[in-house]
């Protein structure tokens, strides 16, 4: 089975769409395919559905959507070869949930954390070349926003969110690895569209501000962070972290031609989630 959430939602069994169209047997596939190979209680799976207000037949409904799931995966098992496999080796009931087998198939979100993974490896080794490339790669699997065409309930939403902070923080890597490769001017027009995106996250917005200095463009750096500044004091009553502000003087006191300071300044994770915000910011050197 081969399971695509990193965009629209998309599940596949002997190259056969299993994906419903129904809302509700779509949003139960969705969750069971965030936790493939692993047992999804009943409990997880009403929340979903019905939040805090399940009706009386809950479980009841929840099997139909259940038995609809296999009706679709069966078509797609005639279609292999010598399956000897059924629907419910498939989609599992386990005492108390089920479990959505993949069969060593593909998963998209476990395969963008092992390449991000060698990602991260590479920058701790300073191999900045290799961890653009694996981050790139890594990034290259999303194809729009997690679930994008789920109606999606608090567990969906959870998971979501946890997937979108792992995407941003391999972006803020792979931008930080072609910072360090000097590829300042190929990065402006990726991070113009990034920072209007996410308005109030500092680590995008301090390294829009470096790419901007070392391009020759301190004024634009600088009303970067002016822009900044008064969106987080007029929308969270924030002012910019130490480590911003820092950047800020530094960018100041430079000369308009000259490269950023070569001291570090790695910039911590301050800011609340939800907030649109994620404080770490690329180091100035």
């Amino acid at each position: 089975m081969d399971i695509e959430v990193l965009g629209a939602l998309s599940v596949h069994e002997n190259g056969v769409s299993i994906t419903p169209t129904a809302p509700k047997p779509r949003q139960v596939l969705a969750l069971l395919a965030l936790h493939a190979d692993q047992a999804v209680p009943v409990a997880m799976l009403i929340e979903e559905l019905w939040e805090q207000t399940p009706p009386r037949s809950a479980r009841t409904t929840l099997q139909t959507y259940v038995l609809q799931l296999r009706e679709l995966i069966g078509v797609a098992l005639a279609y292999g070869e010598n399956e000897r496999c059924t629907p419910k080796d498939i989609l599992a009931t386990l005492p108390g949930g089920y479990r959505l087998e993949t069969r060593g198939g593909s998963v998209d979100y476990r395969e963008f954390e092992r390449r991000a993974g060698a990602g991260y490896r590479a920058m701790d080794a300073d191999d900045y070349q290799g961890a653009a490339r694996r981050l790139a790669d890594a990034l290259s699997l999303w194809t729009g926003p997690a679930l994008t065409d789920v109606q999606a309930g608090s567990r969906i939403e959870t998971e979501v969110r946890r997937l979108e902070e792992l995407r941003l923080c391999a972006l803020d890597q792979r931008i930080e690895a072609d910072l360090r490769l000097g590829r300042h001017r190929e990065l402006l027009s990726e991070l113009t569209v990034l920072v209007k995106q996410y308005r109030l996250h500092e680590s995008l917005h301090g390294q829009f501000m470096l790419a901007l200095h070392r391009s020759g463009r301190r004024g634009e750096a600088l009303n970067v962070y002016q822009r900044l500044r008064t969106m987080l004091v007029s929308e969270l009553g924030l002012e910019p972290s130490a480590a911003l502000s820092r950047l800020q003087r530094s960018i100041l006191m430079a000369h308009p031609e000259s490269a950023a300071p070569s001291k570090a300044a790695a910039l911590p994770v301050t800011a609340p989630a939800g907030a649109g915000g994620g404080r770490l910011v690329a180091r100035t050197n």
